[in-house]
């Protein structure tokens, strides 16, 4: 695959080493975007355990949404 680049209005093939950075780069922003994609997971997963449990104490929806100020 060819990697382009425009640098500075001239459009050209990337260097080696800049193939090398830009897929480090890339990597980087991949790894980014999935630990964000987990975090929000699992702050998914942990409010909807919480819920449950409050329900399982006996609250109603209304009553879980009054304490947790939804």
């Amino acid at each position: 695959m060819t990697y382009r680049i425009n640098d500075n209005g001239v459009d050209r093939d990337m260097t080696d080493a800049e193939i090398v950075a830009y897929k480090a780069a890339q990597k980087s922003i991949d790894d980014a975007t999935a630990a964000r994609q987990s975090a929000a997971a699992d702050k998914a997963a942990a409010a909807a355990s919480g819920r449950a449990k409050l329900a399982a104490l006996g609250l109603t929806d209304d009553e879980i949404n009054a304490l947790l100020g939804a």
